[in-house]
């Protein structure tokens, strides 16, 4: 069954992509779309009755080479078994909505280009590129994927090749990505030095050691655990988006909507997540890079709120909605909470790939406009797609009820990551990060449907008078993702972030009860401050605490030595033994676990107060801060200022190579000896072309001296 889940997309990107003219154009799409829908059941059956054992299946030998003897393997755990059900429902439902969205495309000539094989074909090799990331065994299998959804996204983005920004977007994206890609690179060769092994198992027994090992790089001396951390992370930073490499993701737009879809909540950015999540064991000796990672996360979730409040285009709203709750994801990570931030990128899936395809269904009724300046009461001729973004955007904002597990999924994930920001930061730069980007999440969410949805018409008069309703092709993924925005979080808020012990079932973490005393023993071992992991003791928990799980204990528990966590890679996730800070999370301020819902509601209100009840107050307000908005506007100029400090430089170098080396050395040198060297002395030659014959007899005796003259001298040398 796990066989067909990874090569089902594959073959169907296969016969799409070279079989549709047997199939033909309909029966393409249908087989590529089937095969999706039949891997999207077998995840299903497979998250709900593996378990949370770790399982490998061999597919075939594939790199022997020196010591270097690696398999092509599925590991099957609960992290590939949620990444599954993610990668394929939400791939699945957009190969259903691209049969509406792409029926008619005005980029391409009606009866002249097939460009529907090839897009499904695309879909399909994207899905099947990060399934192979998501089920590797070994960490060349993981690049393997890592690249291809690289390459397929490269492909998608520019899938309206006749237009410049799209080429220049999917470029972009590539280039990128390509500098995080060699951070990763780095990071399996120095793993391959220190463990002489490729494979995630040997790597995670290897961790502990990692952890006490010095490296030299780059002429300095680096903890080995921290630099492989580090430049793993360097990795997820480009797939993933975070800030210093997170350009690429809001040009991306360029491509189909569905392909944002696809990108946004199930490929390509969530790779980044998995992989910290899946390198656990070596993150948790790594507490500089966890810092950094949470700091980074928090920048992120941060500047990619303060963008989305001003943007005007639909998708780069919802665009750069994704870079900051990827953000929250990386500070779940960073600070050591590995399941939430897995509960985050799992709900994310749902309200996120909503809210693109709810966008796309908004576009294709208004005939491809995406501005926002030019909707408006759009609620009455597209109800089904109002109803789908509302119940999204009440997932992004986080709707509930304060300090209960009731509502919707954004709510019970944002929260947890949040409290455990709290819990392990001790309410530092990353809590209060978090906190401002929700209330900016909130405004900018309600401002897209305010001014997409309420208020007059905008625009084009004709555009408006013609907006209608999206076919049910495209309606019924949004309602099937309506469930998982309103529901997942409330099913899986236990497994994800409930009892230790229920979280460490549920990843299949081995762990027993310790005794309330050796918890009590283990106040001593302080979390090394700044490591992402709190600095409180772990007797804070109190002794009565034990019995609950919050010791994360292990099997052979030392006496003397307080809890001690299972060996690293006996679960889906590891968890080190000083690390308590799922249990200080449970046990935040009651201020701390409705601030997130506080945040909601100011956002609301003022996005409210801005779009509904007074419209000319953001413009009045633009006008007033000019200079803010326009930093806000232009993305904090980050483009701008890698255009000075890159782009322009390259392009000077390119030209001083280009007229200076090309030009003049090469290109003058080769001019130079054509058309001076050789006919001067050609002329010299022709000269002694005189036509005498005694000339010649003359330059022959002349020649005959000199020969035996030379003859003679190097004979006695000899």
């Amino acid at each position: 069954m796990e066989s067909i889940i990874l090569f089902a997309p594959l073959a169907g990107a296969l016969i799409a992509g070279f079989g549709w003219k047997l199939t033909g154009i309909r029966g393409a799409q249908w087989i590529s779309t089937g095969l999706l829908f039949l891997a999207c059941a077998f995840s299903w059956i497979t998250f709900f009755t593996h378990g949370p054992d770790t399982q490998q299946i061999q597919i075939m030998r594939w790199i022997e080479s020196g010591t270097l003897s690696t398999d092509w393997s599925i590991r099957l755990d609960r992290l590939t078994s949620i990444m599954l059900i993610v990668v394929t429902t939400v791939s699945a439902l957009v190969h259903l909505y691209s049969f509406g969205y792409m029926a008619h495309d005005d980029n391409f000539k009606e009866g002249e280009e097939s460009y529907k094989p090839r897009f499904f074909a695309y879909l399909s090799f994207f899905t099947f590129a990060m399934l192979m990331l998501v089920t590797s065994d070994n960490l060349v299998q993981m690049f393997f994927g890592w690249e291809g959804v690289g390459v397929a996204s490269y492909l998608l983005i520019g899938f309206y090749y006749r237009k410049p920004s799209a080429n220049a977007a999917a470029i972009k994206a590539f280039v990128v990505n390509r500098i995080g890609d060699f951070g990763f690179a780095l990071g399996i060769f120095a793993l391959f030095f220190l463990t002489d092994s490729i494979r995630l198992d040997d790597i995670f027994a290897a961790a502990p050691q990692l952890g006490e090992t010095q490296l030299t790089f780059l002429w300095t001396s680096w903890n080995a655990a921290e630099l492989v951390a580090f430049l793993l992370f360097v990795g997820a930073m480009g797939k993933s988006a975070q800030f210093i490499l997170h350009t690429w993701l809001p040009d991306a737009m360029e491509g189909p909507t569905p392909v944002s879809a696809l990108i946004h909540a199930a490929t390509m950015v969530t790779a980044g997540v998995f992989l910290v999540c899946r390198m656990s064991p070596i993150m948790e000796f790594a507490p500089n890079a966890t810092a950094f990672i949470t700091f980074l996360g928090a920048t992120t979730a941060f500047f990619a709120a303060t963008v989305g409040l001003v943007q005007n285009d639909i998708k780069r709203v919802i665009a750069y909605s994704t870079c900051s709750q990827l953000g929250y994801m990386f500070v779940a990570a960073g600070v050591g909470v590995y399941s939430v931030a897995m509960f985050h990128l799992l709900t994310h899936a749902f309200f996120k790939a909503m809210l693109f395809l709810g966008a796309g269904s908004v576009i294709h009724g208004m005939h491809h406009e995406q501005d926002m300046r030019n909707y408006g009461g759009l609620r009455k001729k597209l109800p089904y797609t109002f109803w789908a973004m509302m119940i999204g955007t009440l997932a992004i904002t986080g709707v509930g009820i304060p300090l209960t597990t009731i509502g919707f999924a954004g709510f019970l994930s944002k929260d947890a990551v949040i409290e455990s920001a709290y819990a392990g930061t001790n309410g530092g730069f990353a809590f209060w990060a978090l906190v401002i980007a929700a209330l900016f999440t909130s405004f900018y969410s309600w401002r897209l449907i305010f001014m997409t949805f309420y208020g007059k018409p905008r625009g084009d008069k004709h555009t408006h008078e013609h907006a209608h309703e999206s076919p049910m092709v495209m309606i019924a993924p949004l309602g099937v993702l309506a469930l998982g925005a309103i529901f997942s979080g409330m099913l899986w808020y236990g497994s994800f972030f409930g009892d230790h012990n229920q979280v460490n079932k549920f990843f299949g973490i081995p762990s027993h009860e310790v005794a309330a005393a050796d918890h009590g023993e283990a106040a001593d071992g302080l979390a090394p401050a700044g490591d992402g992991h709190g600095a409180e003791p772990a007797a804070d928990t109190g002794p009565a605490d034990a019995g609950d799980g919050h010791a994360a204990p292990a099997d052979g528990a030392l006496a003397d030595a307080g809890p001690v966590a299972a060996a690293p890679g006996a679960g889906a996730i590891f968890m080190a033994s000083d690390n308590h800070v799922m249990d200080d999370a449970h046990h935040a301020p009651k201020w701390v676990k409705i601030s997130p819902f506080i945040a909601m509601v100011i956002g609301f209100v003022v996005a409210y107060w801005f779009y509904i009840v007074n419209p000319k107050l953001p413009v009045r307000l633009a006008e007033n801060q000019r200079p803010l908005y326009l930093f806000l506007l232009n993305k904090w100029y980050i483009d701008e200022i890698y255009n000075f400090l890159f782009v322009r430089p390259a392009f000077a170098l390119g030209r001083i190579l280009w007229k200076g080396g090309d030009e003049t050395i090469i290109k003058g040198g080769i001019n130079g000896l054509a058309m001076g060297i050789i006919p001067f002395f050609t002329r010299l030659a022709g000269r002694a072309q005189s036509g005498y014959i005694f000339t010649y007899a003359f330059w022959m005796v002349i020649g005959i001296a000199v020969f035996i003259t030379w003859m003679t001298l190097s004979g006695g040398a000899h």
